[in-house]
């Protein structure tokens, strides 16, 4: 349910508000007008409860014994829980083995640069124009994982709030800020903003002709780290506002990495060398 409507109690056939949880899952503009999410599976809800996303509605199944797990969210959100026939339920939950426990329908954060970290303790990640959600997903995760501090999506892409990029994710998502912005120049502003109050960021771009090993980058100092779409690469924006292009040495009879791969090297390897205290190599 969106913002401000009637929570229903129970839901048993297809009506207006089973067919608007099902449109957050398959249509983008649902999701951003309603400012919802519809979250499958455990761990993404458990992250996403956890990151303190507001739960609007929690779908149950009904079962006479709910899980630990289950028992403790429906007693922390009461307001919230749904009563969903469990034939709809696995329909929402795009499941062939019958209805999940629960589902939970999340509210979106803004897509703000205010809400980076003014002083990142890692790299901020930036996927430009990615079209596949599974990637974002990926990278998404890696940044979790690998000491990442953002995740911002911009221009023409897919969504990060896809089911199909979630799933990738296995929460992960949640875990870090994600924005969603229409170009390179509301982060840049930003980027200014913070050098003008003294933070000397380096914008990073990835690129396989790019002059810069990997090895030889520089680790000191917060980062913004670019990657290209799977298909084109980095805009002429971002191009033209790296501080340097990285690339990444390779082998083999590949002519090109996996984006969200690339991003995952590219942030293991500043994470590897920060934890080290290494300088680049020949510095």
């Amino acid at each position: 349910m969106s913002r401000g409507q009637h929570q229903p109690r129970r839901v048993e056939r297809r009506n207006a508000v089973f067919q608007q949880w099902e449109a957050l899952l398959t249509n983008r503009r649902k999701r951003t007008q309603s400012g919802e999410l519809l979250v499958q599976g455990v761990r993404p809800i458990s992250q996403a409860v956890t990151a303190g996303f507001p739960v609007r509605a929690l779908l149950s199944d009904g079962r006479a014994r709910p899980s630990e797990w289950a028992r403790d969210l429906m007693r922390r959100h009461p307001g919230a829980v749904v009563k969903v026939a469990p034939t709809l339920l696995a329909e929402l939950g795009e499941r062939g083995d019958g209805a999940p426990e629960l589902l939970a329908v999340v509210g979106l954060p803004a897509d703000d640069v205010d809400r980076l970290p003014s002083e990142p303790s890692g790299p901020i990640v930036v996927f430009d124009r990615p079209a596949n959600p599974g990637n974002i997903g990926s990278l998404a995760r890696s940044v979790d994982a690998l000491g990442g501090a953002a995740l911002v999506v911009t221009g023409h892409a897919a969504d990060p709030w896809d089911p199909a990029s979630v799933r990738a994710s296995t929460g992960s998502i949640f875990a870090v800020p994600v924005l969603r912005l229409p170009s390179h120049q509301p982060l840049l502003a930003w980027v200014e903003r913070r050098r003008a109050a003294g933070l000397p960021f380096t914008v990073i771009g990835t690129d396989e002709h790019g002059d810069v090993e990997l090895a030889e980058v520089p680790v000191d100092g917060p980062t913004v780290v670019v990657i290209g779409s799977e298909a084109t690469g980095m805009s002429s924006g971002w191009r033209e506002a790296c501080d340097l292009l990285t690339s990444i040495p390779m082998t083999g009879t590949a002519s090109s990495l996996n984006a969200a791969s690339a991003g995952s090297i590219v942030l293991y390897e500043l994470q590897r060398r920060r934890g080290s205290g290494r300088p680049a190599a020949g510095a």
